[in-house]
């Protein structure tokens, strides 16, 4: 039998009340997810929880909040204040305009029981800018919090039976994380509620060192992940955000140097990108950067802090665990690494201490109760994709395809891997024929996230990046950057790869 069934619409991945995926089954389902379609939502009991409010966060949050409010339940008093702050500073009149103190008399701090979260008049306006803030941020609520809340008001009878750790979760994680940053103490290690929120942390943490300095400029290099550029857009003043596109253009970015040199506070890239899985080359980058006295933010996620050593690099590494990590795919947990050998270091680890958002404690138990398997899981994955991406790479439906070891960035990644075959479990893709034909007819496991034991494909771009996919002007944005708007990424998982390969060559097919 194949390990491969079609799953329903809305279908949690891998099936935990907390998983992080949900089955997307066509692009129909796509674009009604991402255009509201009240035929498609009301399949999707849960999603990726940055994305989609948990169902026991809206159940909690619809317990305390007031009539003609809304209530967004926060990871903390601090990101509540923020959250309030943000809505305020933000706040437009009726023509669009600055209007002073109008969002931050509707946005109003909420706090009882220890449970934290801003509210504000039902205003979809309102409501679109608050939900994109916590999702860029990190600062929801998280799913298990909300869950043993319920419990114990008696909305629940009682939390999901799972595997949890059952001693020191913080020193299990610890444990295992070290090896892949070799050099860091103890007291480097900064674990977060999400990736996103380590991101934030980090930057928010530099921006502050580095503008005494005077330096404000940020430079983007490469295309990122939408929340990372998210970030970088929102909390850069005017003219302060640089989008480098080019990775491997090195003309362009010694060009930024010479112009904006004893401006620029720092760089911000993903090694390797997402969804392009482009390494810029390092040991020049940052040669470059500290002649200058820039930062350097990097992200491993795509290929896993395990496969990759960037903290000699770096000011700070970033990373989400929940991918590789939390390879069962039901948990939301980031770290931040802080280089000892930085000149930041000893004013960067107060300061992320104060930034950083805290990791619930189940959630530490159940990242700790699966960290242990990550090494079994990267070994298989290791084995199956060079084999995938060779397939992909010969088929002639396949028009492109990207990954670790493509040959324009194979050197680049090389000097920072671990080992040879140490990639990561990310292919990307682009078809010559119809996406729809082709998604729809696979038999994959189809959803966000990646990182996982499951395998797990979607139309990236429609999902990351519906706004610029559905409009002449984005799709022009996206092709300058090398980006299809059909870019399938697929992330290889831990079922046989004659399987993997069978379900693709079907559909290819």
């Amino acid at each position: 039998m194949s390990a491969f069934v079609p799953l329903p619409l809305g279908q949690r991945i891998p099936g935990s009340v907390h998983s992080v995926s949900c089955s997307l089954p066509t692009m129909r389902d796509v674009v009604g997810y991402e255009e509201k379609d009240p035929d498609i939502t009301r399949h999707l009991t849960s999603g990726y929880p940055r994305f989609l409010v948990h169902p026991f966060a809206r159940q909690l949050a619809e317990k305390h909040r007031q009539a003609g409010r809304t209530l967004w339940l926060t990871s903390s008093a601090r990101m509540a204040g923020e959250l309030a702050q943000y809505l305020g500073a933000h706040s437009t009149g009726s023509a669009g305009s600055p209007q002073a103190g109008s969002g931050q008399a509707s946005a109003q701090v909420f706090a009882t029981n220890d449970l934290n979260g801003v509210s504000h008049p039902e205003n979809a306006e309102l409501a679109t800018r608050a939900k994109a803030f916590l999702q860029n941020v990190g600062g929801f609520l998280s799913s298990r919090e909300a869950e043993d809340r319920l419990v114990r008001l008696g909305a629940l009878p009682a939390a999901a039976l799972e595997n949890l750790f059952p001693g020191d979760a913080t020193a299990e994680a610890k444990r295992h994380l070290r090896p892949a940053f070799p050099g860091a103490g103890d007291d480097d290690f900064f674990l977060a509620s999400s990736g996103m929120n380590a991101v934030y942390a980090a930057f928010r943490a530099l921006a502050e060192l580095q503008a005494g300095y005077g330096r404000t400029v940020w430079i983007q290099l490469g295309w990122l992940y939408l929340d990372t550029i998210a970030i970088l857009k929102k909390f850069t003043a005017p003219g302060d955000y640089i989008y480098a596109r080019d990775v491997f253009d090195r003309a362009t970015i010694e060009h930024l140097f010479t112009e904006y040199g004893p401006r620029i506070a720092g760089i911000v890239t993903e090694v390797p990108t997402n969804p392009l899985i482009q390494t810029p080359d390092l040991p020049w980058l940052v040669a470059l950067a500290r002649r200058h006295g820039a930062a350097l933010i990097l992200d491993p996620t795509v290929s896993s802090a395990f496969n990759v050593n960037l903290l000699p690099y770096a000011d700070v590494v970033t990373t989400s665990l929940t991918k590789y990590a939390a390879s069962e795919g039901d948990v939301i947990a980031g770290l931040a690494v802080v280089n000892p050998a930085s000149p930041h270091a000893a004013r960067l680890r107060p300061k992320l201490t104060s930034l950083l958002e805290p990791v619930y404690p189940r959630d530490l138990a159940r990242l700790a109760a699966q960290i242990g398997k990550t090494e079994a899981l990267l070994a298989r994955v290791h084995d199956s994709v060079p084999r995938v991406a060779a397939f992909l790479e010969s088929h002639p439906a396949v028009r492109d395809v990207f990954w670790a070891r493509r040959a324009e960035s194979r050197a680049n990644f090389d000097r920072v891997a671990r080992a040879p075959g140490a990639v990561g479990a990310m292919i990307s893709f682009t078809l010559r024929g119809p996406l729809e034909k082709f998604y729809d007819r696979l038999r994959l496991p189809k959803g966000p996230s990646f990182g996982m034991t499951t395998t797990l494909i979607c139309p990236f771009m429609f999902l990351a990046h519906y706004d610029l996919v559905t409009s002449e002007a984005g799709r022009a944005e996206l092709a300058a950057s090398g980006l299809d708007p059909n870019l399938l990424r697929l992330s290889i998982g831990a079922e046989p790869v004659e399987e993997i390969i069978a379900a693709l060559a079907e559909a290819l097919d």
